[in-house]
């Protein structure tokens, strides 16, 4: 029993020396936070490059951003590295004017030149977290005039291009690759022009409350309080994650409290856990939606009437009461649930009679063949089940076709698909047009124009009216004109059948040993540990 503190105590010694977790039985130590994660997604700490929720989380605690949603209120952005910023009447340059006396964790100050080459450096290695920068007009080739220091303290950003304000801000508020690294430490680690990108794959160089001490693909994260945060020491004096693929691993070691917090745990093993008073779940909404995608390449599928009829066939409440508690929430329309914006669900349910007719008004009395493409794993492949024993109500029979998810993504990329059941949409950005951006919107339908950021390019659904709607919709400076056009958008794509049709809103749910106190996850995947502690 006097083993467990004596192990973590050990992690932080010369030799690193991991003993399994497994063998401990005894609560973790009161000044560190155990993480129990599946770590097979991380592939780089990068901002950069690092896609994906676990890595967010993991970056939100090394490094900061210019300004966060409020975790309780995540449609409001607060100040973070920025203490206040000024959008010109023109909507066209935002002004940030950066918070004094920030210190990064190896003592270099803070200054608006680490914030304009941070977010240039993504523009110009041109990874994938730069189609959302590109979407606004920015570049390689524009970045260090279109974001820019302009004195020590204040930094610039000039849209390339007229958008919503509010939706650049939603971004530098959220996305993965906007956090802000420490210039001067990164480029003593340059190696050939890459801007320190081999380095920071494995480390880390921000101004966050914790420093990373080392990281071990597929094994484990050690962080290490930084006492020189500008807002204050964190509680915890470190943050211990370890890789933990098994759901019943992490719901055994969270129930006798060898781990504080587990993540990515089972929807039958978090059920398990339920009645258990020494440990509590916390579900957190995110942005991403599960759908059913249909081709509109694919024959039956151009026909609208046949869309509809697939929109009949879908058991949406019946797949949400129990297939997606714990991954999903019912959301039947492209915008998050809570968006000011966001027309109420509109009410689909499963009517096989309604479906046949349609099916038979559009010249397929007795059905027709297809197939659905999907990955294996819950809650992917129970919704597919789901729809392939509803669609043959009606005398659609769908094979299913599984695979890894760049088997599946991969077909919908290259358009050579039916039907996929999938995951996506605007992600954090709690702002219309980043959802409808990603399912609805497709300006160019040739195959050659290889939109595939554009969920709708891939379905090949093409409407030049919703493009406009969406087009105008952006730019609308009056915010009473502007939710009546996205709402107008919404029943625009209701009529005209879309090609994506949404099933639940993505939700995650951790499960925390009972000391621990004030975590709060976040919508954005951007859960901070500062201020959690445990009370012992």
């Amino acid at each position: 029993m006097r083993r467990f503190p004596l192990l973590f105590a050990g992690l932080f010694a010369a030799s690193l020396t991991l003993a399994p977790l497994t063998t401990v039985h005894a609560k973790t130590p009161a000044d560190q936070l155990i993480v129990g994660m599946s770590m097979i997604n991380l592939l780089s700490l990068d901002p950069a490059a690092a896609t994906g929720l676990d890595v967010s989380e993991v970056n939100a605690n090394l490094y900061d951003m210019l300004l966060v949603q409020d975790v309780k209120q995540p449609d409001q952005l607060v100040p973070a590295l920025a203490e206040s910023w000024q959008v010109s009447d023109d909507r066209r340059t935002i002004t940030f004017k950066l918070r004094d006396g920030v210190k990064f964790q190896s003592g270099n100050s803070l200054s608006a030149d680490d914030v304009a080459w941070s977010l240039q450096r993504v523009l110009k290695l041109n990874l994938a977290l730069a189609s959302t920068w590109k979407a606004y007009g920015f570049s390689a080739e524009n970045a260090e005039r279109s974001l820019r220091a302009d004195g020590p303290n204040t930094f610039v950003v000039e849209l390339q291009r007229p958008t919503d304000p509010q939706l650049v801000l939603n971004t530098l508020a959220t996305s993965p690759s906007a956090f802000i690294l420490d210039r001067q430490a990164v480029l003593k680690h340059e190696k050939n022009g890459d801007l320190g990108a081999a380095w920071l794959t494995t480390h880390a160089a921000g101004s966050g409350p914790f420093i990373l001490n080392d990281w071990r693909a597929n094994d484990v994260i050690l962080m290490a309080r930084f006492d020189g945060y500008w807002d204050g020491p964190a509680k915890l004096k470190r943050i211990v994650m370890r890789n933990m693929t098994e759901s019943q691993s992490l719901r055994l070691m969270v129930a006798r409290g060898d781990l504080d917090l587990a993540k990515g745990m089972a929807a039958p093993d978090i059920e398990a856990l339920s009645h258990d008073d020494k440990v509590r779940a916390q579900t957190v909404q995110r942005g991403t939606l599960y759908y059913v995608a249909l081709s509109v390449k694919s024959k039956p599928f151009e026909d609208a009437r046949v869309r509809k009829a697939v929109r009949s066939l879908i058991d949406y409440q019946g797949i949400n009461q129990t297939v997606m508690p714990h991954y999903g929430q019912l959301n039947q329309r492209p915008l998050p649930l809570g968006l000011e914006a966001r027309l109420d669900d509109p009410g689909y349910t499963l009517n096989v009679a309604e479906a046949k007719k349609l099916l038979a008004e559009a010249g397929y009395p007795n059905g027709f063949k297809t197939t659905i493409r999907v990955l294996t794993e819950p809650p992917f492949i129970n919704i597919a089940s789901s729809l392939q024993a509803t669609l043959a109500q009606a005398g659609i029979q769908a094979s299913i076709i599984t695979g890894t998810g760049n088997q599946i993504y991969g077909a919908m990329r290259e358009r050579s698909f039916d039907i996929l059941v999938g995951r996506g949409g605007g992600g954090a950005e709690r702002h219309p047009h980043s959802s409808l951006r990603t399912l609805v919107y497709n300006p160019d339908n040739r195959d050659e124009a290889r939109l595939s950021n554009f969920q709708g390019w891939r379905t090949s659904f093409f409407s030049p009216e919703l493009n406009s709607l969406i087009e105008t919709a952006e730019v609308e400076p009056d915010h009473a004109k502007q939710l009546a056009q996205y709402q107008q958008i919404q029943q625009r794509l209701d009529e005209q059948v879309g090609a994506i049709l949404p099933v639940s809103q993505m939700t995650d749910t951790v499960v925390l040993y009972h000391d621990v106190q004030n975590y709060q996850g976040h919508t954005a995947a951007t859960t901070r540990y500062k201020d959690v502690y445990k009370a012992r």
